[in-house]
């Protein structure tokens, strides 16, 4: 599956404004259901919270891949976020993460859920895409450095 399917220039955040790990949940969840009735943005943002005390999606290395799946979603859906600063989000290295990938996914996609995540965990392994994403500067280059490295994948 591509990246790009689900994901589209308007759901991404150039930079972050959140300063915690609730805020950047809720800050990226926002992008993606803005204008959207059928889903309550506090009930989204508490499935992450509770995704979140399962385990940190903080996998180091700057990045952090925040997921969860969503009654009444009818498809995958991405939206990427980027702090400069970085956001302490308890990452397996203790560092901040910078690079926010966060996937919704229907209750019923276990297969899709996976192969998503495991894309975007391959994309964010290469130092230089990570790099060529925190020097970015607008949501254009930040989506077509995306697509580029989707494609190359």
């Amino acid at each position: 599956m591509k990246i790009t399917d689900i994901f589209r220039e308007e759901h991404i955040v150039e930079r972050l404004q959140s300063k915690t790990k609730g805020d950047v949940l809720a800050e990226l969840s926002g992008v993606i259901l803005h204008g959207d009735t059928h889903l309550r943005h506090e009930a989204v943002v508490n499935i992450l919270l509770e995704r979140e005390k399962l385990g940190s999606t903080g996998i180091g290395d700057g990045i952090a891949i925040p997921h969860g799946k969503i009654a009444n979603l009818d498809k995958l859906i991405v939206s990427f976020g980027r702090s400069i600063e970085g956001v302490e989000f308890d990452a397996m290295d203790s560092k901040p993460a910078h690079l926010f990938f966060l996937l919704l996914a229907p209750e019923n996609t276990t297969g899709q859920h996976l192969k998503v995540l495991a894309k975007i965990s391959k994309m964010l392994k290469d130092n230089a895409f990570r790099k060529m994403l925190m020097e970015a500067k607008s949501k254009n280059e930040l989506y077509t450095i995306i697509a580029d490295k989707d494609d190359a994948c």
